[in-house]
Order: structure tokens, then C-alpha cells, then sequence
């Protein structure tokens, strides 16, 4: 079985999720070959044969340029999948490559069961597993999903520069998102609520606690999209990636879309009545207690302090 890997460039800098592509192969014991429209001094530190375009020529990004880079790996390879990060990026050209090829897509792919993929359904709240009905297929994993901790090589690099490389369009640069009404990224202790809080009147007890530590209040996603809490308090790959000193989690099970967006935190403290959750596999301490009964005691502790 062979992977072909198609990495992400973004403003002269290899993205770190393109090594997530490389982990998602290692699970699923695939031989694989990278694409990279970047430079060379960026290409992956990997030691597998690397497909690299100028991105002087293509741009860093061209959805008519970067599909027929792809397409000419593909022709070369002969890959069984073609593997995209669950992305901007990857959301327009993976349909565009799965097209082309006439082929299957299974997207945003958060793990890997016995050669078979597990997707996301109703919120993240359950996972079904799905195959291919197509030989060949393109594919898109989720961010954060898949951890590489491979040893670092020297990459066999091939240039890649198709013939009938031609585009009406043009890439003319990054439009700076809207500037969010708390910047999480710059907090060095979060708070964060989740769907265990039961309620929106329960989110000032978890902010109770985000104030007593000198912190922000932080959300997932389902307290979010509830009406609980303001957008610019989300924390994961729909909001805020966040790299704070201390993380608390309350009522937080740990949905792969969360866990991407806070697990680079220093310390992680996750307070949850499920002993069994997954954010329990990333928390430096698990307290296993009801978060209504345990947050406002350790907020009248902290208070005194």
C-alpha cells in the first residue's frame, strides 16, 4: 500500500501538520512519497522521496497549478491514497484532485480501525467507520489527530515542473482574519467550559474560577454553537489554537477537534465525572469529579490564596 502525502506551505514556512500526514501513514503501515510546493529549505526533514515545485513559480497557492503538481505525483507514484490535512488548503484541492481522478474522497478522518477509516458524526459526538468504494482514493485527516514521532532524514528530493502548468488565476497573498474580541493565543491560563456544564447559567461558575486564576474564559465548540458563550471564546480548529501555561477543562469529554486546539498547553488540568473521557489522555491531572460540585470549591480555595 503507498500514500502520497501532500504538504502545506504557508507564508515561507513547511506547516508542522504536514508531519501529521507522515504519522497518518505510519498507522496505516503505508509506504508513502510527499508532495511539497515550497522551497527547499523547507522540505519535510524525512527520509522518503519528497515531489518538489518552485513555489516561486506556482505560488503557495493555485487551486488549477497545485491540482496538476498533484496530478503529476500521482502519475509517478501510483499511490492507493492520495492524503490531504483537513484544511483550508486540503477542503479546496482534495475534491478538486478526487475529481480529476474520478475517484472516492472520505473526509476529515480522525483515526484508523483495522485499515479502515473512522470519520466524525452528529457534532463529533459519535464515530462511524467508512470504506472507499474506489481502488484509489483521496483523503483529508483531521488536525491534531494523528502524532508523529518519527526520528528526523535526509529527504530524496525530485523536481516536479508539468508541462501544461497554465492558470487564468493568481495568488496575491493572506487577508488577516477579523480580530476576535478575546485573543486567547496570548493568555497564559484558560478556563475553558464544555458541554458537561449542563447549562448557560453555570458558565459564570467555570468564569468564577478563569477570574480567581487570573485567567480567560475559554469554550468547545458545542457550548459555542449553543449561544452559551461568544465565538471568540472557542477553543480548536473551528476557533482558537491555544498554547497556554495552564489549561483547565471543565466538563470537556475531549473531541479530537478540541484536543488539536489546546493540547500544547504546559500544564493541562481536566475536570470531568467520566474517568474514561478522552481529554484524559492529554491532562497532566484528571480530577474525576461532578465540575459543578468541584469548581466552586477550588474557586473559594484559589480566592484565599
Amino acid at each position: 500500500m503507498k500514500t502520497l502525502l501532500v504538504c502545506e506551505y504557508r507564508e515561507g514556512k513547511l506547516l508542522d501538520s504536514s508531519y501529521e500526514l507522515l504519522a497518518f501513514a505510519e498507522k496505516l503501515s503505508a509506504d508513502k512519497a510527499l508532495v511539497l510546493i515550497g522551497s527547499e529549505a523547507e522540505a519535510p526533514r524525512v527520509a522518503a522521496k519528497v515531489y518538489l515545485a518552485d513555489v516561486g513559480k506556482y505560488g503557495e497557492y493555485n487551486p488549477d497549478l497545485h491540482k496538476k503538481i498533484v496530478l503529476e505525483a500521482v502519475q509517478r507514484e501510483n499511490p492507493d491514497y492520495i492524503v490531504f490535512v483537513h484544511s483550508s488548503y486540503g477542503w479546496d484541492l482534495a475534491p478538486r484532485v478526487a475529481a480529476a481522478l474520478k475517484v472516492g474522497q472520505v473526509s476529515e478522518i480522525v483515526g484508523i480501525n483495522d485499515g479502515k477509516f473512522e470519520v466524525t458524526l452528529c457534532n463529533a459526538k459519535l464515530r462511524r467507520t467508512v470504506v472507499p468504494r474506489t481502488p484509489r482514493a483521496v483523503l483529508t485527516i483531521q488536525a491534531g489527530a494523528f502524532s508523529y514521532a518519527g526520528t528526523p532524514g535526509t529527504p530524496q528530493l525530485e523536481g516536479l515542473d508539468p508541462a501544461d502548468a497554465a492558470s487564468a488565476l493568481e495568488f496575491v497573498g493572506y487577508e488577516p482574519a477579523e480580530k476576535k474580541e478575546i485573543d486567547l493565543t496570548r493568555a497564559e491560563i484558560i478556563v475553558s467550559a464544555g458541554r458537561g456544564v449542563g447549562k448557560k447559567d453555570n458558565i459564570p461558575v467555570i468564569a468564577a474560577l478563569a477570574k480567581a486564576l487570573g485567567g480567560e474564559l475559554g469554550a468547545s465548540r458545542p457550548v459555542v454553537d449553543a449561544g452559551w458563550v461568544e465565538h471568540s471564546h472557542q477553543v480548536g480548529t473551528t476557533g482558537q489554537t491555544v498554547s497556554p501555561k495552564l489549561y483547565v477543562a471543565c466538563g470537556i469529554s475531549g473531541a479530537i477537534q478540541h484536543l488539536a486546539g489546546m493540547k500544547k498547553s504546559d500544564f493541562i488540568v481536566a475536570i470531568n465525572k467520566d474517568k474514561d473521557a478522552p481529554i484524559g489522555e492529554v491532562a497532566d491531572v484528571l480530577v474525576v469529579a461532578d465540575v459543578l460540585q468541584f469548581v466552586p470549591v477550588l474557586t473559594e480555595k484559589v480566592s484565599r490564596q
